[in-house]
């Protein structure tokens, strides 16, 4: 198993910076190391150095007590890299000065946004920060001598810790305040770029698993149950992909969820025992009631769903990487919830800046709307397809392993290769593209999926384009560090 978390004081990233830091926190902050007495900063600094490593595995022992922190946090991450970072941030708290401070208010926020992002729980980070507070506390006491020099000990440790959780935390409330209203967005977005033909679609999906399950059900060998349980058909992907996420927690989103499960179980229980086509006959009697009750509620949940252009690229129709944070949160949500791995493919067309400037920007726009109608065409209703900038494009294939996203970014790849793109004149324009594919690992943190396809995406151009490469952890980073902000 490897990293699940990042719930760190690393202090060698650049924090990001989103938003410009609170005058009054970090004026409090440098009156806070200011008007700390020497002594008591000396001891504190002592202590921090002689005691990080105790004090940081205290920090995570108590974190792991949470059954909680399991989503998040790996034991062998822990010791691997975290308690060093630990180490780092505890020393250069209790070492800063006053022009240290705007540095230190910044990499909190950082830490605040990384861990909005994870979706950790902010009450358990209080909890290691305290669990440090009554640790150290009794060590400054045995240490200071005399009990003036342990108050002001004491008093300056807390007042440190207070401001940095202050710090984080302020920044992770803006964080999900900020996801949450673009959560709220892409439900409307999801569904809109065609309502009617999407609605007829789904219903037309149901009818099909609906034939399906008739055909196997009324004939001599039905076969094992897997293949027709409506939770695996094209329709129950796209329901718990894509509809959930656009329709929102409702009673009918319930009702369907609880319909499919039941169909699901119906199936996986009786249909292995049945011996004869009466037996079968009378299980289809049993559910064939329930599809039409799911039709019923799909129908109503498309209803009242309007236009929302917002989060739509002009040129390829294509939703934008604006709703990718929240696309790739719902995803790694069903991942821990029920163990369906995704994946994340990262394309780019190759030397598109040389067709912009050999055959102009006109001809640079029509490869970017051919290949995403051929993106478009070789997706499934369940994937979630997005213009990412510039000539570049993610899927997010759900449900997925390895090997199906390898076949699926294959089948892509062969697809853009094999359809030139027809420019006046009667030109045939051949263009390529290179695939990176990640799949999910447990990591918590939706950018480390992307920022791994990125890479895999790099390293496809760099061994000679029209090619797919899976990422795996030594593959170099992309140049620059890009990231999604949600």
């Amino acid at each position: 198993m490897r990293i699940k978390g990042s719930v760190s004081m690393d202090t060698q990233r650049q924090p990001p910076g989103q938003e410009p830091p609170d005058p009054q926190l970090v004026q409090a902050w440098k009156h806070r190391v200011a008007a700390a007495p020497g002594p008591a900063v000396a001891l504190l600094g002592q202590l921090a150095d002689a005691d990080a490593a105790v004090l940081a595995d205290h920090f995570y022992g108590v974190l792991f007590q949470d059954p909680r922190a399991a989503r998040f946090l790996d034991p062998t991450q822990v010791q691997g890299r975290l308690v060093l970072s630990l180490q780092r941030w505890l020393r250069q708290l209790a070492h800063s000065g006053p022009d240290d401070v705007e540095a230190l208010q910044r990499l909190h926020e950082h830490i605040g946004h990384v861990h909005a992002r994870i979706g950790i729980p902010a009450d358990l980070i209080g909890r290691g920060v305290r669990a440090i507070k009554e640790r150290l506390h009794p060590a400054i006491r045995a240490r200071a001598g005399h009990d003036a020099l342990a108050l002001e000990t004491c008093l300056h440790l807390d007042g440190l810790l207070d401001l940095a959780l202050e710090a984080m935390t302020r920044a992770y409330a803006r964080s999900r305040e900020a996801a949450g209203q673009l959560d709220g967005s892409f439900r409307l977005f999801s569904l809109i770029q065609n309502v009617g033909t999407e609605r007829e679609r789904q219903r037309a999906l149901l009818l099909a698993w609906e034939n399906a399950l008739l055909y196997a059900l009324t004939s001599e060998q039905p076969g094992p149950p897997e293949p027709l349980l409506l939770s695996r058909s094209d329709f129950g992907l796209w329901f718990l992909h894509k509809g959930l996420a656009s329709f929102g927690e409702t009673s009918e989103t319930a009702q369907v969820s609880q319909l499919s499960e039941r169909i699901d179980e119906a199936l996986r229980e009786e249909l292995p025992a049945t011996t004869s086509a009466v037996e079968r006959r009378a299980l289809l009697d049993r559910i064939r009631g329930w599809p039409g009750e799911t039709r019923t509620l799909v129908g109503g949940l498309f209803e009242g769903i309007g236009a929302l252009e917002a989060g739509r690229a002009a040129l390829t129709r294509l939703p934008n990487r604006r709703f990718l944070p929240t696309i790739l949160r719902r995803e790694i949500a069903l991942h821990a919830s029920t163990g369906r791995q995704f994946a994340v493919l990262m394309l780019d067309l190759d030397h598109f800046k040389a067709i912009n400037d050999t055959h102009g920007h006109d001809a640079g726009d029509r490869a970017l709307q051919h290949v995403a109608a051929i993106l478009v065409e070789g997706t499934r209703g369940s994937d979630s397809l997005s213009r990412y900038g510039g000539e570049e494009f993610v899927i997010v294939l759900g449900s997925v392993g390895q090997t199906e996203a390898v076949a699926s970014a294959h089948a892509l790849c062969r697809a853009i290769a094999g359809s030139p793109v027809s420019l006046p004149g009667q030109v045939r324009l051949p263009v390529t593209a290179s695939i990176g594919v990640a799949v999910q690992d447990g990591h918590p943190d939706y950018e480390r999926v992307l920022a791994r396809a990125d890479a895999a995406m790099y390293q496809a151009k760099r061994g000679g384009r029209d090619r797919v490469v899976v990422a795996d952890d030594d593959l170099p980073p992309p140049p620059g560090q890009r990231a999604l902000q949600g």
